[in-house]
C-alpha cells in the first residue's frame, strides 16, 4: 500500500513538472515571458517542496544525499531567472524519481508474481465428497484435489500413480517434471497434467510457498551495501559539485555558470544504477531456483572465494540409493529387487521406500503384500505370490535363513546392507549408501571457473566414509566428525583465505550457515533452521543451481559499477563543460537527463543475464531436460 501511494505521488510530481515547463513554454511563444516564469515556477515549488521533504527525512536518519545537489539546482535557477532551467531540472528530477520507481517495479516483477500466486484455498476430499476449505484448516494427511492448472496450496506427495507438474515459478525448469506415487510436491507448483490426489505433509505456514514467500519480502526490503557506500561518498561528490560551481562563478563573474553546474550534476547517477541493477540481479537469480536475501549477500555472492560443503544432503542426494545387488541364490538381480520392494511396500522406513522407489522406478507392478509382519528397526516379514520374503538386517534375516553374510569387499564404507530371504533360504543382498550427486565433479570445476580458490568438506559423519564419498575430488581438505560448534571454528578459520561461503541442509548446519559471509540452504528438503539462517536458498535439491546464482552476482554487481562509473564520468566532464561556459543551464540540464536514462537502462540489462554455465547446456544434448 506504501509502494502504492509512493508511485501515485511520483506519477503526480512528474505531471505537475510537466505541465509547467509546457505551459511555460507556451506562454513564451506567445510573447508572455512574466507568465511564463510563474508557470514554470508553479511546476518547480512541488516538486522542490517534496525533494526538501526527502532531504529531511534523510538527514534525521544520520544520511546525506545527492538529493541535496538537485535542491541546490532548483534554487539557485529559480533564484537567478532560469525558470526554464529550473523547470528541466524538476521534470528531469521527478522523472528520474519515476523511472527509477519503474525500474525497480519491473526488475521485482518476477518475485512479485510468487506473490500473486499464493492460493487462498483448497479442494479437500471429506467423507466421500469434495469441499473447498481455507488453507489455515488444512492439516497433515488431508487429501486435497489437485485439478488441472491449480497452485499446489501446501507440501504434500503425490498419491495418485503419477503427476505432471510445472515448476517453472520456483525454479525456473523450463519442461513439466513427471512426479510418481509418493514423491514430494513443492506448494506453489502448477499441475499441469490431469488432476490428481496430494496427500498433504505440512501445513500451509510451514509449507515451501510459505517460507519462499517470507524470505522474497525480506529480500524486498532490503538495501545494498553499495547504495549505502554511495549514501556515504554523496558528501565528497557535493562538495566537488559545489566547489566547482564556487570557482566557476568567482572566476568569471557569471552566477549562470555555477547554475550550469548544479544542473548537470542532478542527480547523480549514482543512487540510481546501484539499487536498480541489484534489485534486477535478485530477480533474475530467481528465475533459476537461487533465491537470495537481498542485495547486500548479492553483492557478498559476488566475491566469495572459499567455499565449506556439508555432506550429507549438500554433496550427496541425503538419501539411500541402491549401488550394487548381490546375488546369492537362484533368484536374479532384478527378482531380489521385486521382492524386497514388493514386501517393502507394507512398510514406512526410508530404506524400505528406497527400494520401493527403485524397482517402481525400473517399470515393475509390485503386487500387495499379505500377512505382513514389521519389526520396528530390523525389518519385514510377509507373502508374496505365495512365497515367505523376509528382508532386513543381515542379523535379522539370519533368523531365517542362517548366514547372510554379504561380500564385504565390495561394500563401501557408509553403506546400508538389506538382505533378503525366500522361503527360507538367502537369495541375495541390497548395498545402499547415501550417493555422492551426480555431476559434482563438472559443478566443482565450474565453481572454480568462477573464482572460488577454495573447496573444503565439512561434515559430522565418519572419516571412513568421508573419504569415500570425496574420492577423486578435487577438494582442498577434507573435514570430518565435527560438531555444530566445530563448524562454525572452521568457518572462521578459512576467513584468512577471503571471503567464506558455506552450504548445507540441516540443523547442525544452521550456526556455520550464519557465521559464514555466505550461507546456503538447500530449500526443498532442508531444515527450516538453515533456510532460516541462510543469506541464499537453493529452491531445489540441485547444487547446480550454485553456478547461474554466483554469475548472476558477479554480473549484477559489474554491470553496477559499470552504471555508476559512466554516469559519474560523463557527469563530471558536463560539470567542467558547463564551468568552461560550453553548456547553459537548460542544456546542461538536458545532458543530464539524457545521462540518468541511460545509466538506468544499463542496469536493467542485469535482468537479462544469461550465466555462461546455462548457455553451455542449452547448447548441449541433454537441454531438454537440464535446462533451468
Amino acid at each position: 500500500m506504501k509502494a502504492l501511494l509512493l508511485d501515485r505521488m511520483n506519477v503526480a510530481l512528474l505531471a505537475v513538472a510537466l505541465l509547467g515547463l509546457l505551459s511555460g513554454l507556451g506562454l513564451m511563444l506567445t510573447d508572455r515571458a512574466d507568465l511564463a516564469m510563474i508557470a514554470w515556477a508553479a511546476g518547480v515549488v512541488p516538486v522542490f517542496a517534496a525533494l526538501v521533504v526527502e532531504i529531511l527525512r534523510s538527514l534525521w536518519k544520520g544520511e546525506v544525499g545527492l538529493d541535496i545537489v538537485a535542491a541546490l539546482s532548483m534554487s539557485a535557477a529559480l533564484l537567478f531567472g532560469e525558470g526554464l532551467a529550473a523547470a528541466v531540472v524538476a521534470v528531469m528530477y521527478s522523472g528520474g524519481t519515476f523511472l527509477e520507481s519503474f525500474a525497480e517495479g519491473r526488475a521485482r516483477r518476477e518475485m512479485s508474481d510468487l506473490l500473486s500466486r499464493v492460493p487462498r484455498t483448497a479442494t479437500r476430499h471429506q467423507d466421500g465428497r469434495l469441499e473447498d476449505v481455507a488453507l489455515e484448516e488444512i492439516n497433515p494427511d488431508d487429501l486435497l484435489l489437485i485439478r488441472q492448472g491449480d497452485v499446489a496450496p501446501v507440501d504434500g506427495t503425490v498419491e495418485g500413480d503419477q503427476a505432471m507438474l510445472d515448476q517453472s515459478a520456483l525454479t525456473g525448469e523450463s519442461m513439466p517434471v513427471r512426479l510418481d506415487r509418493g514423491q514430494d510436491v513443492m506448494s506453489g507448483s502448477t499441475n499441469a497434467g490431469e488432476a490428481f490426489d496430494l496427500r498433504v505433509t505440512r501445513v500451509a505456514a510451514d509449507s515451501t510457498y510459505a517460507g519462499i514467500v517470507r524470505l522474497v519480502e525480506a529480500a524486498q526490503a532490503s538495501k545494498a551495501p553499495m547504495a549505502r557506500l554511495a549514501d556515504r561518498y554523496s558528501l565528497l561528490f557535493l562538495a566537488v559539485t559545489v566547489a566547482l560551481a564556487t570557482a566557476a562563478w568567482w572566476f568569471t563573474g557569471d552566477p549562470i555558470r555555477a547554475v550550469a553546474v548544479l544542473v548537470v550534476a542532478t542527480p547523480c547517477p549514482l543512487i540510481l544504477a546501484v539499487p536498480v541493477a541489484l534489485v534486477a540481479g535478485l530477480s533474475r537469480a530467481a528465475h533459476f531456483g537461487v533465491l537470495i536475501k537481498g542485495a547486500k549477500p548479492l553483492e557478498a555472492l559476488a566475491r566469495i572465494k572459499t567455499l565449506i560443503l556439508d555432506k550429507t544432503g549438500t554433496l550427496t542426494d541425503g538419501r539411500p540409493q541402491i549401488v550394487s545387488i548381490q546375488v546369492h541364490g537362484d533368484l536374479s538381480k532384478d527378482d531380489i529387487l521385486y521382492f524386497a520392494a514388493a514386501i517393502d511396500q507394507a512398510s514406512k522406513h526410508p530404506i524400505a521406500q528406497a527400494i520401493v522407489a527403485a524397482a517402481r522406478a525400473g517399470g515393475a507392478a509390485l503386487p500387495i503384500p499379505e500377512n505382513v509382519i514389521e519389526t520396528p528397526g530390523e525389518g519385514v516379514a510377509g507373502t508374496i505370490l505365495g512365497h515367505h520374503v523376509v528382508v532386513g538386517g543381515t542379523a535379522f534375516v539370519a533368523a531365517t535363513a542362517g548366514s547372510t553374510h554379504p561380500d564385504q569387499a565390495i561394500i563401501a564404507a557408509g553403506s546400508v546392507v538389506v538382505s533378503l530371504a525366500v522361503d527360507g533360504k538367502l537369495m541375495g543382498h541390497i548395498v545402499m549408501a547415501d550417493a555422492l550427486r551426480s555431476g559434482t565433479a563438472d559443478l566443482l570445476a565450474g565453481l572454480r571457473h568462477l573464482g572460488i580458490t577454495r573447496i573444503v568438506l565439512a561434515t559430522g559423519d565418519r572419516r571412513a566414509v568421508a573419504d569415500a564419498v570425496t574420492e577423486g575430488l578435487r577438494l582442498d581438505a577434507v573435514h570430518a566428525e565435527l560438531t555444530p560448534d566445530q563448524k562454525v571454528q572452521l568457518v572462521l578459520t578459512e576467513r584468512k583465505n577471503g571471503p567464506v561461503m558455506m552450504v548445507g541442509d540441516g540443523v547442525n548446519d544452521a550456526p556455520a550457515l550464519a557465521a559464514a559471509d555466505i550461507g546456503v540452504a538447500m530449500g526443498a528438503r532442508g531444515a527450516a533452521a538453515s533456510a532460516e539462517a541462510a543469506d541464499v536458498v537453493l529452491l531445489v535439491d540441485h547444487l547446480d543451481r550454485l553456478l547461474p546464482g554466483i554469475e548472476v552476482a558477479q554480473k549484477s554487481r559489474r554491470i553496477a559499477l559499470e552504471s555508476v562509473a559512466a554516469g559519474i564520468g560523463l557527469s563530471i566532464l558536463g560539470m567542467v563543460a558547463a564551468a568552461l561556459g560550453c553548456l547553459t543551464p537548460v542544456q546542461g540540464a538536458l545532458v543530464q537527463e539524457v545521462i540518468d536514462v541511460a545509466v538506468i537502462l544499463n542496469a536493467l540489462r542485469a535482468l537479462r543475464i544469461v550465466p555462461d554455465q546455462i548457455s553451455q547446456r542449452a547448447a548441449g544434448p541433454e537441454a531438454q531436460t537440464t535446462a533451468l
